[in-house]
């Protein structure tokens, strides 16, 4: 499941039950509309095992600062409300899957 990422719900969703998969991006950003359809996929592979969220870094720029993010894309990792992982740039499906898998 993808789910739009904003300061109304990032706490509730990095604090939930289920491990959570936030991906750092803006429109503008080459790398980060190479990398979307990867973490789409991989939202629909791991469905209800893992929330998958998307963060427009232009629009949450509260969160983006709050996170400490400089690159984009980056890929953070949460699980029992703490980050457990991050990936910064595009990565192949496999390396992203790896992480994904980690966190289970």
């Amino acid at each position: 499941m993808e789910v739009k990422v904003t300061s109304e719900n990032f706490e509730s969703l990095i604090n939930g039950d289920m491990p959570v998969v936030i991906d750092f991006w803006a429109t503008w950003c080459g790398p980060c509309r190479m990398i979307g359809p990867v973490i789409s996929e991989l939202a629909k592979d791991y469905d209800g095992k893992i929330i998958v969220g998307k963060c427009d870094v232009d629009e949450e720029e509260d969160i983006a600062g709050q996170m400490g993010i400089r690159n984009i894309p980056t890929i953070m990792f949460f699980k029992g409300g703490q980050m457990v992982d991050k990936f910064i740039g595009a990565g192949t499906k496999s390396a992203l899957d790896e992480k994904f898998k980690a966190l289970l």
